[in-house]
């Protein structure tokens, strides 16, 4: 995410003052740009973090402990539940499992600090402080997004629900030489598993659908370029149609096969949201760690076979339901209502240090507290 800061007389003296050699006027200018700073990183944060679509906020008073009455996501009445949460920023995530009770989520500090030399402010090099500001939001976000993920992907390789695993083996994946290619089938088979483990307590419909079902797809560049060729792939069909059908055929009307072409692409199929993760993937990052997480478990396919064990050089798609709000990022709010707090960096307030710097927190936790949320379908070699 890149920033940068305005050139106005206003910002320009602002940023020689923070470079003043008379302290008093140095650790003024400073103050004032935090206060500017910590808004402005708050709203990088939110606008960048690729988990942000996925978590809902709930903010706390920064001395409290965040807790959930589980009981509000579960309505099966007296049951376990298994909720998934981290103790600590780049912990493992742990699924607890308790009853239906109010559940007390760990929340933990991420922070970042930079620092440059004075000369610069003295100068006014808006392109050096916008880096510096940049390098602080960037360092932060990147810990968040890893930490948001870490949750997901536990409870997708743990989660199992009436002995359906929320994960399963694509069936387009026996026998081919490279990840299979993401297929309507897929999607399909992602829809069909939510709904079933999304059932009432009786097995059947619940009266009021708790579940909306699949809203959002997270894929890979490769899977989002097998989108694209459903715009130019041929037609299949069943057999006896006079139909010819093959690996690459794609049941879509001509109307949706446009759209995707005009489009270079969809934003949504079969009214479910398309988001691209350059970390998905085969051998990516987040693959990788969703790798680690299934060990040697194997999955099964959609119709209970070909039991197969998740590979770092897989491909695995991730559904998620947003209209459960099962995803919760609890986050420390300050007196002022703000979620990150950037202060001047005392240690350089001496005379002798040609430096200025500044340190910037939030408090924050990710927890799944409903894992009939997600579905994952991996494309295996």
């Amino acid at each position: 995410m890149r920033l940068k800061l305005k050139n106005t007389p206003e910002q320009v003296e602002l940023i020689k003052a923070m470079g003043s050699k008379d302290p008093a006027v140095a650790r003024e200018a400073s103050e004032a740009f935090a206060a500017f700073l910590g808004p402005v990183v708050r709203q990088v944060l939110m606008q960048a973090n690729t988990s942000a679509g996925i978590y809902t906020d709930a903010p706390f008073d920064e001395d409290d402990n965040p807790s959930y009455p589980l009981d509000l996501y579960y309505n099966e009445g007296a049951n376990v539940v298994q909720v998934w949460s981290q103790n600590m920023a780049g912990g493992l995530p742990t699924s607890h499992i308790s009853g239906l009770e109010e559940m007390k989520i760990a929340t933990y500090r991420l922070d970042s600090a930079v620092s440059m030399g004075k000369r610069y402010a003295r100068k006014a090099r808006l392109d050096v402080v916008s880096k510096a500001v940049e390098r602080m939001a960037n360092e932060v976000l990147v810990k968040q997004d890893r930490n948001a993920w870490a949750v997901i992907l536990k409870a997708l390789a743990e989660a199992t629900t009436d002995s359906k695993t929320h994960l399963f083996t694509s069936q387009s994946a026996a026998g081919v030489t490279a990840p299979a290619a993401f297929s309507l089938q897929d999607l399909n088979d992602m829809m069909r598993r939510l709904a079933r483990i999304n059932e009432s307590y009786a097995g059947g419909t619940p009266a009021e659908a708790y579940s909306k079902g699949l809203t959002d797809l997270y894929v890979s560049p490769q899977n989002m370029s097998d989108i694209r060729a459903f715009a130019y792939n041929p037609v299949g069909g069943p057999a006896g149609t006079g139909i010819a059908t093959n690996a690459n055929s794609t049941d879509l009307p001509d109307q949706v096969r446009s759209d995707i072409y005009r489009a270079a692409g969809a934003g949504s199929i079969y009214g479910v949201n398309l988001h691209q993760l350059l970390e998905l993937g085969e051998s990516e990052k987040y693959q990788t760690l969703l790798n680690t997480f299934t060990g040697a478990t194997t999955y099964l396919d959609i119709n209970g076979a070909n039991a197969t064990a998740v590979a770092a050089d897989d491909n695995t798609i991730i559904g998620i339901d947003n209209s459960k709000g099962a995803f919760v990022r609890p986050v420390a709010r300050g007196e002022g209502g703000e979620t990150f707090t950037a202060v001047p960096d005392d240690q350089f307030y001496a005379a002798r240090m040609e430096k200025m710097g500044f340190y910037g927190f939030l408090e924050e936790g990710r927890v799944c507290l409903d894992a009939r949320a997600i579905v994952g379908c991996n494309l295996v070699k």
